[in-house]
């Protein structure tokens, strides 16, 4: 399926929202060190409910060890600073899509070293949708795009 990648991840439910949302869609998750909380935060696990013990997860120590795992996948970048909206690319079956910490969103470095910057489209004025719902937009618009596989 996805390559979900949480950089940096600061705020606990989010982080447990999206372990649920892997575990209900078939997408591995990464998470990226340092993380703003521990993995056995009553809040994350609040979120992620009984889900985490199912998902497929890995814990990098850095951004560096995480893209060396992703070695030929096409890596997508989701910031407020993308050129592209999220639903303009084709997607593939194995494509990872890396998200920023919330209060801070991606570095430069990992901007410049994606195949393409998305965005998700807002009103003007807006700042940035929630973390996990960003998460959900994303990786349902790529399900859709491949019919829902593996799905019942």
């Amino acid at each position: 399926m996805f390559e979900i990648v949480l950089f940096e991840p600061e705020i606990p439910p989010n982080t447990g929202n999206v372990m649920r949302l892997a575990a209900n869609t078939g997408c591995r998750l990464h998470l990226v060190r340092p993380l703003g909380f521990s993995l056995s935060d009553k809040q994350l696990e609040r979120a992620g409910m009984d889900y985490r013990a199912g998902i497929d997860y890995t814990l990098h120590d850095d951004w560096e060890r995480c893209r060396e795992t992703l070695a030929g996948h096409r890596i997508y970048a989701i910031t407020t600073k993308g050129t592209q909206h999220h639903d303009q690319v084709r997607y593939q079956a194995g494509d990872a899509f890396v998200f920023g910490p919330e209060t801070r969103g991606l570095p430069p470095h990992i901007l410049s070293q994606s195949a393409a910057q998305l965005r998700l489209p807002m009103l003007p004025g807006s700042r940035s949708l929630n973390l996990a719902n960003a998460v959900a937009v994303v990786i349902y618009e790529a399900w859709r795009q491949l019919d829902f596989a593996g799905a019942t």
